[in-house]
């Protein structure tokens, strides 16, 4: 986690930065969706956790978009 930057950089208005693809989970999502998981299964590896999300992507039609965080960490859960 020591490579990430602590502080958020203001949203750019370039249009190229802008669009976020909808099957893009953004990466301060991510970060913190990892350690909520991280947290709940210590004895998960960061790898394992990774699996089980794209499992949990797969089983959603290849997308996590529209999924609240909590529903993402349950149906994680249940794959750990």
């Amino acid at each position: 986690d020591n490579f990430l930057p602590k502080t958020s950089a203001p949203f750019s208005t370039n249009s190229y930065d802008a669009f976020i693809s909808p099957n893009t989970l953004n990466l301060s999502s991510f970060t913190k969706l990892l350690k909520k998981l991280q947290e709940i299964h210590p004895e998960a590896s960061r790898d394992r956790i990774v699996d089980a999300l794209l499992e949990v992507r797969k089983n959603n039609k290849g997308i996590l978009s529209g999924l609240s965080i909590n529903s993402i960490v349950k149906r994680t859960s249940v794959i750990l």
